[in-house]
Parts: C-alpha cells; sequence; structure tokens
C-alpha cells in the first residue's frame, strides 16, 4: 500500500513540475536601457570613464596649514565638507565651505574651496 500511495505522489508530482528550455529565456538587456533617473547619468558618466560621477570621493588629508590649506574642488560657491579629525574617531565633523574664504575644522586643518568646472 505505501508503494502505491509513493507512486501516485511522484507520478503527481511530475505532472505539476513545468520547467522552461534554456532556449526560450531571454538574456537582460543591458542595464542602461534599463535605467531612469539619477542612475542613468551615473552610469552613462562611468562608461565614458568617469568613476565619480557626483564627486563624492574621499580626500585624504594634506599638511592643511593656514598657508596651504587642504584644496576641496567644487562647481558651486558653497559645499559641505567632512573632516574625520582623529583616525579612531566614530563620527564626521562637518562644515561649510565657501568660495574664497579659507577654514579652519575644529582639529586644526585648513580647508579652501577652489573652483572647478562642471561637467
Amino acid at each position: 500500500m505505501a508503494s502505491l500511495c509513493g507512486r501516485i505522489v511522484l507520478a503527481a508530482a511530475k505532472r505539476n513540475v513545468t520547467y522552461t528550455p534554456v532556449r526560450f529565456c531571454k538574456m537582460m538587456n543591458d542595464p542602461i536601457e534599463h535605467a531612469t533617473g539619477i542612475e542613468k547619468p551615473e552610469l552613462l558618466a562611468k562608461q565614458a570613464g568617469n568613476p565619480d560621477p557626483f564627486d563624492m570621493r574621499v580626500f585624504k588629508r594634506g599638511p592643511g596649514t593656514k598657508d596651504s590649506p587642504n584644496l576641496i574642488p567644487s562647481a558651486f560657491d558653497a559645499r559641505l565638507v567632512g573632516c574625520v579629525c582623529e583616525e579612531d574617531q566614530t563620527y564626521v565633523q562637518w562644515m561649510w565651505l565657501y568660495q574664497g574664504q579659507p577654514k579652519r575644522c575644529e582639529c586644526g586643518h585648513w580647508f579652501k574651496l577652489v573652483e572647478k568646472a562642471p561637467v
């Protein structure tokens, strides 16, 4: 009896399983064709060779003195900049930089906004 029940269940399971042959599956086209909104210009910029289209890369601080401040590029008159003052610090010290006005962080490093042509 158990053998008969097992065969019936197995036969029913085989009937309900359907599959699609691989030849009918289509691969997803290029992601740029499906991208919309802000993602599309980002993908196009990366394809054109610009790995950081939104200028969000992290800069390593230089000497940061008043005579030789850390230069921060911007296409605008102001930019929000974050400074991790100490290596083991768990938060970012944020400050606004304005064109032509060097600014000192709480840790003592100086930053200056320099003009960069918009892309």
